[in-house]
């Protein structure tokens, strides 16, 4: 697969307030009292669980902004499906810079490559069908850049990237609003022409409303696999069909054989595992 690098820019400023929380006031104190600063060192970044790697430039930062001596040598890049025991990056330098930058690149490599290897997971689930697996906003605050991004690692898509993306009329504005074509008229009325508008639909009778009014894509929220597949029917390709609400890779089989076009899953972000990987020193 083609997978764009996040530019630098993106990421600095991540890897520079992780390693900043991790050095405190004082610095690396056990590192810097035990370790000699002449010291070098080889060491891997290896797996020990099965999954798709994500995070190595963040990985590879974390270590070049504590010690610009160190060099990290990318052997498997983002993407990339791996086995326990693969070795994924090469790291040759200054003991003490690489001990101190450890942690920091552990954390954002294991949990972005946690992130795709869940994804993996679901996308695998659906190949069969013509569903994509989106994520959602549920992100960690400050790293939905890299969260989604490794969505897209692990081979699925980005939903919205923040509020101003395009319009997605929800429940409760739907609520305050008194209806869904009342909410969905008042957002067309005000939307620039690049705009797209997504509506959530609860049932049925609401769908064919916002369907006569025109919209480009619907949520099809929580619905049941019978009612999502009349929904489908119903829509008949005039708007884009998105499903969500508990989906799991046992579960997304069900619901793409239902026609849907976007599979959206939330937990992709907040709450995938981390996948094991560990620093290994090579003699």
């Amino acid at each position: 697969m083609s997978l764009a690098p996040l530019p630098k820019i993106l990421i600095e400023s991540l890897v520079r307030a992780a390693l900043l929380e991790d050095l405190g006031r004082a610095g690396d104190l056990t590192t810097d009292f035990i370790i000699s600063p002449e010291r070098t060192l080889r060491a891997v970044l290896r797996t020990r669980d099965a999954g798709v790697v994500a995070g190595l430039d963040l990985a590879r930062l974390a270590f070049a902004m504590i010690d610009p001596e160190i060099k990290v040598t990318i052997e498997c890049p983002d993407g990339t499906p791996v086995q326990p025991g693969v070795i994924l990056a090469r790291i040759d330098g200054p003991a003490r810079g690489i001990l101190t930058a450890e942690r920091t690149a552990l954390n954002f490599l294991g949990h972005l490559s946690g992130i795709a290897s869940a994804t993996a997971c679901v996308v695998a689930a659906v190949a069969d069908t013509k569903a994509k697996i989106v994520c959602t906003r549920k992100t960690t605050p400050g790293l939905r850049a890299v969260e989604k991004y490794a969505v897209r690692a692990g081979g699925g898509c980005n939903h919205r990237f923040g509020l101003d993306d395009a319009i997605l009329i929800k429940d409760n504005h739907i609520a305050i609003a008194g209806s869904a074509g009342m909410a969905l008229r008042r957002a067309k009325a005000k939307a620039g022409h690049l705009v797209k508008i997504e509506i959530e639909i609860e049932t049925l009778a609401e769908l064919e409303e916002v369907l006569a009014i025109g919209v480009d894509a619907v949520l099809l929220d929580n619905m049941d696999l019978e009612t999502l597949a009349k929904a489908v029917a119903l829509a008949n390709g005039r708007a884009i069909t998105e499903a969500s609400g508990r989906v799991t890779s046992k579960s997304a089989p069900a619901i793409a054989a239902t026609g849907v076009d976007l599979i959206s899953v939330g937990w992709l972000t907040h709450s995938a595992a981390v996948l094991d990987i560990g620093l290994d020193f090579e003699a």
